[in-house]
């Protein structure tokens, strides 16, 4: 019989500390960071285990091969069973989405459940399989800002889906190991992403009127310097966390040290994610989001993301 874990081990459970700050930067960007907010990070969360339930079931033959302990070659979820929680999962999200922002969360969220399955069942093992996931991040990104003008969430979600191109470049290497040119790449682009997340325009804000009887504007607050730091601070904690495991790769470009690089820039993705939130002006939303980070290192260490 099919345990909870063996479900939590399908859709890897833990992996989805990654996807609610995609929402929350999408929101934070276009100006509607709010009680929405947690609803479509919820339906976000469905979509992304569907995703990872239709990953295994379309890889079942050849992770027999690569990774028999997984559920399905190792006998602990059958095929069907895993097709039905994928798509039970897809209609679940999509249900949600609907429900909690109407019209306009739909119309991002059906394009995001079919670019998920289009890259499981087609584009996964192609040259236009990075492509594919950063689009699905992208989108995800901007889910986040469908209540409101979701143009306004394109800086971030293009930040986060060339973050999700380096990871999915590297994915591709995780069983036979990589050349050290491949970690090289990606970890320029990890340091464009990180440059990008704390140089992006911040969402303007209306300025008050002063007061008649106000003083001479007083320097700087401590709070606005602490504002104007965080992203930066966020940005680098994203660099050494997933950067660092890169220039591990490119140092020793084996099949654990690139799956540990994996590792490491899915559960690292909350704090670039809460850089782009604080950059939006959203800073203490931001530092929470981050703190993503170090809990999705803790579980993967029980139970793998990749």
């Amino acid at each position: 019989m099919t345990s909870l874990a063996d479900l939590a081990e399908l859709v890897r459970a833990p992996a989805a500390l990654s996807v609610p700050g995609d929402l929350v930067a999408g929101a934070a960007a276009a100006g509607v960071l709010g009680p929405r907010t947690a609803g479509l990070a919820g339906a976000s969360v469905l979509l992304y285990w569907a995703g990872m339930a239709a990953n295994d079931w379309a890889d079942r033959g050849l992770d027999a091969e690569e990774r028999p302990e997984r559920p399905i070659p190792s006998g602990r979820i059958t095929p069907a069973a895993a097709a039905g929680v994928a798509a039970g999962l897809t209609a679940a999200g999509l249900g949600l989405a609907a429900a909690v922002g109407g019209r306009r969360a739909a119309a991002v969220a059906l394009p995001l459940a079919a670019t998920i399955w289009g890259y499981d069942l087609v584009a996964k093992n192609t040259a236009a399989g990075p492509a594919v996931m950063a689009a699905c991040r992208g989108l995800d990104v901007l889910l986040g800002a469908s209540p409101g003008r979701p143009v306004r969430a394109l800086p971030a979600a293009l930040t986060v889906a060339a973050h999700t191109w380096t990871v999915t470049a590297l994915s591709r290497r995780e069983v036979s190991g990589a050349d050290a040119a491949l970690p090289r790449r990606t970890l320029a682009g990890t340091a464009l992403v990180a440059l990008a997340a704390t140089t992006l325009p911040r969402r303007a804000t209306p300025t008050p009127a002063p007061h008649p009887r106000a003083a001479e504007p007083s320097p700087r607050p401590l709070a606005g310097m602490v504002a104007a730091a965080l992203p930066v601070g966020l940005a680098g904690w994203y660099v050494a966390r997933y950067g660092g495991a890169q220039a591990r790769v490119a140092a020793e470009p084996t099949a654990g040290r690139v799956r540990a690089a994996v590792g490491a820039g899915i559960t690292g993705l909350p704090s670039l994610q809460g850089a782009l939130t604080a950059r939006a002006g959203a800073g203490l939303v931001g530092a929470l989001v981050a703190l993503a980070a170090p809990l999705g290192g803790r579980l993967a260490r029980k139970l793998s993301p990749t």
